[in-house]
């Protein structure tokens, strides 16, 4: 059954031990800069931000939420420079990161590529860390991919991952939440953003690894999430995630959007949104070397 968010508004493992990384911590690995002339050697890339260079100008949005979400060096892997986003108490919003890229419906979402493709499967990653002395959970709102098909924003299809705010859901791991904006043929039927009430809910997947327990707070962790849409009249779409190359969860043979064929994926969203845990105390948490891809990416730096 689905499991629905509470928000009003707001595969199998790669066996290729080079595709991927260190596994667990990386905080004592030597920094080396991953972006650095990252479009030849890498051209199945879409975009690379490891914030050591201020590219945060080409996000068509940027939420700095009064200078608590911020590059900031030593707050990123190996003491390099990351992006730091602050809690305080009472409020819920800690900034975001929207980035687009593709065929998108306004000039408003600025592309980071060419603007024209229509992209179908598309993975990204980034690195997560928590303060030491993090307390209350997931935070809820982490990462979305997202068709978005119009310009107020309506969405043919959502692959969310976040936690918390899921009934029955477990505060110390990440779900998998695919949304579709369409109906099962493909017509549209989202008129804006996050509108829940017109979205079908494919089923929610939760993680296997307990990433918000205290014994994991203060290491960094390498995400890798997959969004393949559905072919057309099919259901053979796929969502998954890796956490430090280990698949987490997995949903396949998903209908995204039916036969809709507008717009492809043509965004992608770092943020945080903290709804469901009521917290007392000033609390940060730290993201780095985000890439999104045709391909699988790995965990490697």
């Amino acid at each position: 059954m689905a499991i629905r968010p509470r928000w009003g508004l707001a595969a199998a493992l790669c066996a290729a031990a080079c595709l991927l990384g260190p596994t667990g911590s990386h905080a004592a690995e030597p920094h080396q800069a991953l972006c650095a002339e990252w479009q030849s050697r890498h051209p199945q890339w879409i975009w690379c931000d490891d914030f050591e260079v201020d590219r945060l100008s080409s996000y068509f949005e940027y939420d700095i939420r009064h200078g608590r979400f911020v590059r900031e060096a030593g707050s990123g892997v190996g003491a390099s420079t990351g992006m730091r986003a602050e809690y305080l108490p009472g409020d819920p919003h800690g900034g975001s990161l929207h980035l687009a890229f593709g065929k998108t419906p306004s000039e408003y979402m600025r592309p980071v590529d060419e603007g024209t493709a229509k992209y179908r499967d598309i993975y990204w990653r980034f690195d997560l860390r928590l303060q030491p002395g993090w307390t209350g959970g997931g935070a809820d709102k982490l990462t979305r991919a997202t068709i978005l098909s119009s310009d107020r924003f309506a969405q043919a299809a959502i692959g969310h991952l976040w936690s918390g705010g899921l009934p029955g859901s477990d505060p110390e791991r990440l779900y998998l939440d695919p949304a579709s904006g369409t109906d099962e043929l493909g017509a549209l039927r989202t008129t804006t953003y996050n509108d829940f009430p017109r979205l079908r809910w494919l089923g929610a997947a939760g993680g296997q690894t307990a990433l918000f327990n205290p014994a994991n707070i203060g290491t960094w962790f390498c995400i890798e999430v997959h969004m393949k849409l559905n072919s057309r009249d099919a259901e053979d779409g796929v969502f998954e995630y890796w956490m430090d190359g280990r698949l987490e969860a997995q949903r396949t043979n998903v209908n995204w959007i039916g036969s809709y064929n507008e717009y492809g994926i043509n965004a992608v969203y770092l943020e945080q949104y903290w709804t469901s845990v009521p917290f007392s105390k000033v609390q940060q948490r730290y993201f780095d070397n985000f890439v999104v891809s045709t391909a699988r990416i790995g965990c490697a730096r």
